[in-house]
């Protein structure tokens, strides 16, 4: 079946290249992940606040493996972007940010993130979600949506520090371990100008 207007993103455009590394200003930059980075990953997880918030733990260095496996077929199937979070110095572990739900037709996707305990505080998150944001828009997605549980105080700051505007709130939209939580939207769009984030170099 025809569409009748071209897709937003065109299919293949992103597959028929290498996963960029992106630098994110202030020491950080968001790499591709490599099989490497899984004891960090299951380290990440047994995290109170990210196993809160993703509901999720690894269990095991082998079971990080296969979501940084999942995390890298994304990109060639054009579904998923996933990016690791890194101290562009060291290359040590900072975090996790990702589009997911990557729609090339309306040229929408959606934002996910995470940070490691000894990094946050230091304006690691906000400055990997504006790399990855602004990489969005230069290779033509035309809006992003970034979803986090209503009590998620820090996830909604990340927000409102990378210019994602809210638009609402889902009652009872996610269950989580503690039980069903509202939801707040927020949106940003192509034509939204970036933010200027403190102490950004």
């Amino acid at each position: 079946m025809p569409l009748l207007v071209p897709p937003t993103v065109p299919v293949g455009s992103l597959a028929a290249h290498p996963q960029p590394s992106l630098p994110a200003g202030g020491g950080v930059r968001l790499r591709p992940w490599a099989v490497r980075d899984a004891p960090a990953v299951m380290d990440a997880y047994q995290d109170p606040e990210i196993q809160r918030w993703h509901v999720r733990r690894a269990d095991s260095v082998a079971e990080a493996a296969e979501w940084i496996a999942a995390w890298q077929a994304g990109w060639a199937a054009e579904s998923e972007a996933h990016w690791a979070v890194v101290d562009a110095g060291t290359d040590a572990l900072l975090g996790r940010a990702a589009l997911k739900a990557l729609n090339l037709a309306d040229g929408s996707a959606e934002v996910a993130y995470w940070t490691a305990p000894a990094a946050r505080g230091s304006g690691v998150c906000p400055r990997a979600v504006e790399a990855m944001a602004s990489w969005a828009f230069g290779t033509g997605f035309r809006r992003l949506v970034l979803e986090h549980a209503v009590a998620n105080r820090a996830s909604c700051r990340v927000a409102e520090k990378t210019g994602f505007a809210p638009e609402g709130v889902h009652r009872s939209a996610w269950l989580q371990t503690d039980g069903r939580h509202d939801v707040h939207t927020h949106a940003r769009l192509n034509d939204t100008a970036p933010p200027v984030l403190e102490g950004r170099g």
